[in-house]
């Protein structure tokens, strides 16, 4: 019997051999993990057995990459690999585990319900994060200023642990300092100013500060810092503004060259932006799409893919100042979704 398919998707993969990343399509079968350069080449780059295998999640061998982890060959070999977002980690590494296990036991994999990653004694740290990060009832987001600098949408070390002590889900400090530590390590919660980094990258095992002038973040937030700057820029700083209605990887085509490379984009409402990276480097945007009174499609073709292999599931984004986009979704439900959330955010304010 064939193995099954379980989950395909682009990830960031460390190269093997050179200390460089890059964006790779990766397959998830019962007993192995293929990835390829590009999701329409038939031969893989590489596979991964998973009999015997070993994986870590969260990975600290990258203090400055987040969302890392790491699968540990029988024979030893460590394969690095990065998601583009909490949620989509988490996805991976359920199945994977999952998959190991059920090779371990000469069970077939079966879609079940395996909350048991990132647990802590009562307490699932994706819940907790999704309940912090909620709207009303959540952590609030303020402004804070601080050694001549402006720091956007982030809290205190100390307000997460009341928060969480005032909404039970810690008794006493001491417990709520374990679970921020717990969040930190995840890299659900990041370090924002000095104070807050100098303790994250200590070594220690309290690497969290229950301070008021440590300043934290949410890893998928609008935070940004900025010293007085001119209007100018803080005109720029607003695209981050918006909640996050949807983020991923997607093919895009170049402008100039018109060649295609996979992207991570971040799609924002009020104000209206989707701000593309290149997914195996920093958290700095290569560009934005301002999408207020933007006109998105499913379209068949589009000039110059076929020269470059890639068909199917592309989409267009032509905005208000009647600048073209086109990308490309992995499956033709990503595509649907991703054109639904536009749609959304360029009717949204500002």
């Amino acid at each position: 019997m064939e193995p099954q398919e379980i989950r395909e998707g682009y990830l960031v993969k460390k190269g093997t051999l050179l200390n460089s990343w890059s964006a790779v399509w990766v397959v998830l079968s019962e007993d192995g993990l293929e990835f390829y350069k590009k999701k329409i080449d038939r031969s893989p780059k590489g596979m991964i057995p998973l009999k015997g295998a070993k994986l870590l999640s969260p990975c600290q061998d990258f203090p400055k990459k987040t969302l890392v982890f790491k699968i540990t060959s029988e024979k030893k070999q460590d394969h690095f690999f990065q998601a583009s977002y909490v949620e989509e980690r988490e996805f991976w590494v359920k199945d994977i585990k999952r998959a190991i296990t059920c090779l371990e036991g000469g069970k077939r994999f079966a879609r079940k319900s395996t909350r048991r990653s990132i647990r802590l004694p009562e307490v699932n740290l994706t819940d907790l994060y999704m309940e912090m990060k909620d709207q009303d009832n959540g952590i609030r987001e303020i402004k804070l200023e601080q050694n001549n600098r402006l720091f956007n949408y982030c809290f205190t070390g100390a307000t997460v642990l009341e928060w969480m002590i005032s909404n039970g889900k810690a008794r006493n400090r001491h417990e709520a300092l374990v679970l921020a530590v717990g969040l930190m390590n995840e890299g659900y919660l990041q370090p924002a100013d000095d104070m807050s980094k100098e303790a994250a990258e200590s070594g220690e095992q309290t690497t969290f500060l229950d301070d008021t002038k440590a300043l934290y973040y949410f890893a998928d937030s609008g935070f940004f810092c900025e010293g007085y700057s001119s209007d100018e820029d803080v005109l720029v700083k607003e695209e981050f503004r918006g909640n996050i209605l949807k983020q991923g990887c997607l093919l895009k085509q170049g402008h100039k060259r018109k060649n295609w490379k996979v992207r991570k984009f971040i799609l924002r409402d009020d104000p209206a932006f989707m701000h593309y990276y290149d997914p195996s480097k920093g958290d700095d945007p290569l560009g934005s799409i301002h999408l207020r009174g933007a006109v998105v499609t499913a379209v068949e073709f589009v000039p110059d893919a076929k020269k470059y292999d890639v068909d199917g599931n592309l989409f267009e984004i032509i905005t208000a100042e009647e600048t073209h986009y086109f990308l490309q979704a992995a499956t033709t439900e990503e595509r649907k979704e991703w054109i639904k959330a536009i749609q959304v955010a360029s009717k949204s304010g500002k």
